[in-house]
């Protein structure tokens, strides 16, 4: 009974007890899909439960979107409310007819037509009205024609759509197709069923809202391409693993992985372990010639970066920006504007400091940039010592021949923005020796070479004979356990060792006898 704390024990049923435990009104019953009764509105079609724009009826007055019923009956073949024999032949295409403000209506007394009205057909026509109009002007006054068109019909060419006292046929609970789950799925209601939010019964709006979110901004996770996968080698191959089994085995998130593999190593540190020399350019300008040395063998990616923009011409017609005297001039952007340029591997890359170059004596070779770890194409060249610029630019490189040129640029007069009021232009730029190519050919030099020898190695051991293993076959000596025990053999080496033992237990029990101690006097 309804016993609480703080209170007797009662000798009659609460409401909450009969409503829950024994038979009295459930709520869950009689709301949402558990409800014994579910009204289809008027407007809605039977197989999709959605407002219909194309209404076609069967014999029973039941009302079809055309879209929903054909596919329905090419593959059940049934009607899809009573799940009777249906063919698309005993369809007829009705029409409702819509007032001003776009709701159904009746056409004859301009009546809306809702759920509780009295809605007939004429099956000739497929005009539909209300059967007050009906009953009014065609059954009373036994005017069989139709009130919009005037065509002839008999009696049993109306057939009912709605009868207010009688809703049975718009339980939605009782349709045929709902009660055997008998549905037509698109791709994407299939493709949405795999999702996992088909799962989600009730979702508030600010779920479904970061969900639309999820949807619009996820991406999927790009899949590997195993025949573009780099594979270690002889020369790539890190002193360390890729981790992978560890990962796995503390994460569950982690593939399974059970074989160590060596980490591959990125091909510019392949590459710049074999750079051992500098590198060397002309610069061509409209002054003179500018001879830089680059220090490829220990700045390699800033030396990288301007050799091979040098070699695609990038630095071709472009113009000194910005000079300053007393201290550098710089260059480098096609846009000339001192905002451009881009590096060769399209992004900027990060800065390259060596404690033993500094922004010392004239001529120096630096990086520009707008922040750390900001280089792209454009450099400057000093024009006296700068030590305060060390460890914010990057130094890859010093002028070798040409410093009259230098001076030459230095002399021209400059704007109130530091610009060259006469230009200086860069007409070409000449490559004297390029490192990084040559370590480029070594390297596919030992690669083909450690492939030779690879091969050799492989077919030299498929050349070798190797003796074949003969198989061990013990003889067999009984039947059952112990059959490949010699019980002969090892009968009389039992025998053997028994008697070695006991001439050893004699020839003890001698030297026992004959050996005496201090406790007896039986000598003397």
């Amino acid at each position: 009974m309804g016993k609480r704390q703080h209170q007797k024990d009662k000798m009659y049923l609460t409401s909450t007890e009969w409503s829950t435990l024994y038979g009295g009104y459930k709520a869950s019953s009689h709301t949402g899909t558990n409800a014994e009764f579910r009204r289809l509105p008027l407007t809605h079609c039977v197989v999709s439960l959605q407002p219909f724009t194309h209404p076609y009826i069967d014999p029973q007055g039941n009302v079809y979107d055309l879209e929903a019923i054909v596919p329905f009956l090419k593959r059940f073949k049934v009607n899809p409310a009573t799940g009777t024999p249906l063919s698309e032949k005993q369809l007829t295409k009705v029409t409702f007819h819509r007032d001003n403000t776009g709701e159904y209506h009746c056409p004859v007394l301009f009546k809306p037509l809702t759920n509780t009205s009295h809605v007939v057909v004429v099956k000739t026509t497929g005009n539909v009205f209300s059967y007050e109009a009906v009953e009014q002007l065609n059954i009373k006054v036994s005017n069989w024609r139709d009130l919009l068109t005037d065509e002839e019909f008999i009696r049993d060419d109306l057939i009912t759509i709605q009868n207010p006292d009688d809703l049975t046929k718009f339980n939605i609970s009782q349709f045929h197709h709902v009660k055997n789950n008998l549905r037509i799925e698109s791709e994407e209601t299939i493709q949405a069923r795999a999702g996992a939010a088909h799962r989600l019964k009730t979702v508030s709006q600010d779920t479904q809202q970061i969900l639309d979110e999820f949807n619009r901004t996820y991406k999927e996770a790009e899949k590997k391409d195993e025949a573009a996968e780099r594979v270690a080698d002889k020369f790539n191959a890190a002193h360390y693993s890729t981790g992978k089994v560890a990962a796995s085995f503390t994460s569950t998130s982690v593939d399974v992985e059970t074989k160590h593999e060596a980490a591959v190593l990125e091909d510019d540190v392949v590459r710049y372990r074999r750079v051992k020399k500098k590198g060397y350019v002309s610069l061509k300008t409209n002054v003179g010639t500018l001879n830089l040395e680059v220090y490829c063998d220990s700045v390699a990616r800033a030396s990288e970066n301007f050799i091979r923009l040098c070699d695609q011409g990038y630095y071709n017609n472009t113009f000194f920006h910005r000079s300053i005297r007393h201290f550098m001039i710089q260059g480098g952007d096609p846009e000339g504007s001192g905002e451009g340029g881009q590096s060769i591997w399209g992004e900027p890359f990060k800065d390259e400091f060596r404690p033993n170059l500094s922004h010392k004596g004239r001529g120096v070779l630096s990086m520009a940039n707008s922040g750390p770890d900001t280089n792209k194409s454009q450099f400057f060249i000093t024009y006296r010592s700068c030590p305060h610029l060390d460890t914010k630019h990057t130094i890859f490189g010093r002028v070798v021949g040409g410093l009259t040129t230098l001076s030459a640029m230095e002399a021209i007069e400059t704007d109130n923005k530091d610009r060259p009021i006469e230009d200086i232009n860069i007409l070409d730029t000449v490559i004297f020796v390029d490192p990084f190519k040559e370590a480029d050919k070594e390297l596919e030099k030992e690669r083909q070479l450690e492939a030779v020898k690879r091969r050799a190695e492989e077919e030299e051991l498929k050349s070798i004979k190797r003796p074949k293993v003969k198989e061990d076959r013990s003889k067999v000596y009984r039947s059952g356990v112990g059959k490949f025990l010699d019980l002969a053999t090892t009968t009389s080496h039992s025998k053997e060792e028994m008697q070695s033992t006991t001439q050893q237990q004699q020839k003890k029990k001698k030297n026992k006898d004959a050996s005496y101690g201090l406790n007896n006097f039986s000598m003397f």
